[in-house]
């Protein structure tokens, strides 16, 4: 029999007509003018928008597109960074009775064709003239394509395509459909049932192209609604949303979260300045990848590392005692008494201030999920007293599934199933799920969509099993699961999450399935490895100049053994090299929510592992490499293989 984990729950019921555009309408209607619905920095001010200048917008907006020619059913994709006129493009759609299709802002060409082509998009929002570009440039490609909505008008003066209308135009079309039909608007809202979909969303597509995954209003919103039951957020909450809405991860938190509470939501001025706003705001929740929780560490360790000889003391004693009271938490026993007044001191006079300076002073849960979060750094957010919690879930369920309970976390697994939701483990050890956020199907894809959903359960090709504790713990992807030369199974993502604690170390790539030994491929992380190289006085001219120094070479072997260690024999670093440049999506060597795109990097650096693998200490390199401005450089260079003795 499978091992099954079954946490469903009574009265948690969404009503099967309730939609987002109609819960949307009931908050606007609740909080009117008197409450901020999200706040927007533009040139350094942080510009409030109530709940119903949000209404007014979308209602403008689905009833301009209602005079475009815009039926039910139609897609209208999204493309830019996170800001008030990207929800409310999106609300629009919905609204409209539309389906919403969100895609990465930093898309190459190929990737806008293909999901636009694919989606049978009528109507897209471009943010501004790179979107409008990209747009434009496959417009006569994608025959179902009609009109390019733009918002901001910077460098588009000179544009007048008879495809491109503003936002602005389509706000004024939207006004005058409601002079001549008043309560129109009204109308679209009060239609449809929470089985309509809702989204397509296209999945990270780590090893073919991305599918089209169909989410319906009920998918998502039951996933909101017993997330929130585990983890209460509250009306006068604050988030911070600054990850792409096309990951579902941030349509989770905005949307099918942020929906229900009506908690507000906060954009940055910039990409670039999030880490910076979301310190100014001190979110109350918060929801990322490992990535960014990976680069809030390193921005901790190298403040430590620049740090006077009595603050980097006082830090090590601070963190000597956090990690004691955090392990303690971990094993469920009692924190001593004075434990608990050093634990009170430490924290008043470091880890406070680190907290604050993350930003993370204020926030009452925070998740990480999307990959997989190495033991490392679990420990490191729960020694500075952050309730960091590991969920597991994907596109094809809303979102999540799975997560820790307070109380009740265990680095080395993603928790208990969130409630309504039941896990159950096949015989082979794969995780299949059975929710009412499990998706609809794929578009266009119903081969893909059969292999997917068998006799109404979600397999999600995870490997994984439930421990004595109930916990689910997951293992890896199925087809990423290493066999070691002891014919143990082992996880690369484990030993490359423990790798890139190290600040030095921006990317691991770990090989090794039915080999004789495990082998990694690194990048080092230009900035900290590059300061550490001045200080040193050592001469470089550019990354790959630096990777390769000797110096940069020993001071990679020392993180290594360190990950090493406690790792069985069979499971170690036996030899690595530093790559000659950084992993890129735009290379295609990581997807868009930066996974690693193994069976294309295998093939991609086929010449680095078979010298890994041989009886060379050298591997020539001699290719072509393009920087996102278009420019060129060619590479020339030998790459050190070092092995590791004893």
């Amino acid at each position: 029999m499978p091992h099954e984990s079954n946490h469903a729950a009574d009265g948690l019921d969404i009503p099967a007509d309730l939609t987002i555009p109609k819960l949307f309408y009931q908050k606007s209607q609740e909080y009117g003018k008197d409450r901020v619905a999200m706040r927007e920095k533009e040139f350094g001010i942080w510009r409030p928008i109530s709940w119903q200048e949000y209404l007014d917008n979308v209602k403008y907006l689905t009833l301009g597109l209602i005079r475009l020619g815009l039926v039910k059913g139609d897609k209208i994709s999204i493309i830019g960074d996170n800001r008030p006129e990207g929800l409310w493009a999106e609300m629009a759609a919905l609204c409209s009775g539309g389906v919403a299709v969100w895609l990465f802002q930093d898309c190459l060409i190929d990737e806008v064709r293909y999901i636009i082509d694919h989606s049978d998009t009528r109507f897209l929002f471009g943010e501004g003239q790179e979107e409008v570009d990209k747009a434009l440039s496959i417009f006569d490609e994608c025959p179902k394509l009609e009109k390019i909505i733009w918002d901001d008008p910077k460098g588009l003066r000179h544009y007048d395509q008879d495809c491109l209308i503003s936002m602005e135009e389509v706000i004024a079309l939207g006004r005058e459909e409601e002079k001549e039909h008043p309560g129109r608007f009204e109308e679209l809202v009060n239609q449809g049932t929470g089985s309509d979909v809702a989204l397509l969303f296209y999945t990270s597509g780590t090893t073919s192209l991305p599918k089209g995954a169909l989410l319906s209003h009920h998918n998502m919103l039951t996933m909101g609604k017993h997330l929130m039951t585990v983890d209460p957020c509250y009306d006068g909450d604050d988030y911070v949303s600054y990850l792409p809405f096309a990951w579902i991860g941030e349509q989770m938190m905005s949307i099918s979260c942020g929906l229900q509470i009506g908690y507000t939501i906060n954009f940055p001025e910039e990409p670039d300045t999030a880490q910076h706003n979301i310190r100014e705001i001190g979110p109350h929740v918060m929801f990322a990848p490992p990535r960014m929780y990976e680069q809030m560490t390193r921005t901790v360790q190298v403040k430590y590392l620049d740090a006077g000889w009595l603050k980097r003391k006082l830090y090590e004693f601070a963190n000597w005692i956090g990690y004691k009271v955090a392990n303690l938490k971990f094993d469920k026993k009692p924190t001593p008494i004075h434990l608990k007044l050093l634990h009170g001191f430490a924290y008043a006079t470091v880890h406070q201030k680190v907290k604050d300076h993350l930003g993370l002073s204020r926030v009452r849960h925070a998740y990480t999920g999307g990959a997989a979060m190495g033991p490392d750094h679990f420990r490191f957010f729960h020694a500075l007293g952050v309730n960091l919690k590991q969920i597991y879930g994907q596109t094809e369920v809303a979102g999540i599934s799975v997560v820790h309970r307070d109380g009740d976390i265990k680095f080395d697994t993603v928790g208990h199933p969130i409630p309504g939701t039941e896990i159950q483990i096949t015989e082979d050890g794969e995780i299949i799920t059975k929710s009412p956020s499990v998706f609809l199907g794929y578009y266009k894809n119903p081969e893909a969509t059969e292999e997917a959903l068998r006799k109404g359960w979600l397999h999600s090709d995870d490997k994984g099993f439930i421990d004595d504790d109930g916990h689910l713990v997951v293992f890896d992807r199925t087809k990423d699961v290493f066999t070691l030369r002891d014919g143990r199974p082992f996880s690369p993502q484990y030993l490359e999450t423990r790798l890139k604690f190290s600040p030095y170390v921006k990317d691991s790539w770990v090989i090794g399935d039915k080999r004789d030994y495990v082998t990694a491929v690194l990048c080092i992380d230009y900035a900290v490895v590059g300061n550490w190289a001045d200080q040193k006085k050592l001469t470089y001219t550019s990354y790959t100049e630096l990777s390769q120094k000797p110096e940069v070479y020993e001071l990679v072997e020392q993180q290594i053994r360190q990950a090493n260690q406690d790792l069985p024999e069979s499971a170690r670093v036996f030899k690595f090299i530093n790559l000659y440049k950084e992993l890129d999506a735009d290379d295609d060597e990581l997807t868009r929510t930066r996974k690693l795109r193994r069976a294309f990097v295998e093939k991609r650096y086929e010449d680095i592992i078979n010298a890994l693998y041989g009886d060379v200490d050298t591997v020539h390199i001699d290719t072509v490499i393009k920087y996102e401005d278009g420019r060129e450089a060619h590479i020339k260079t030998d790459l050190q293989i070092t092995t590791l003795t004893e």
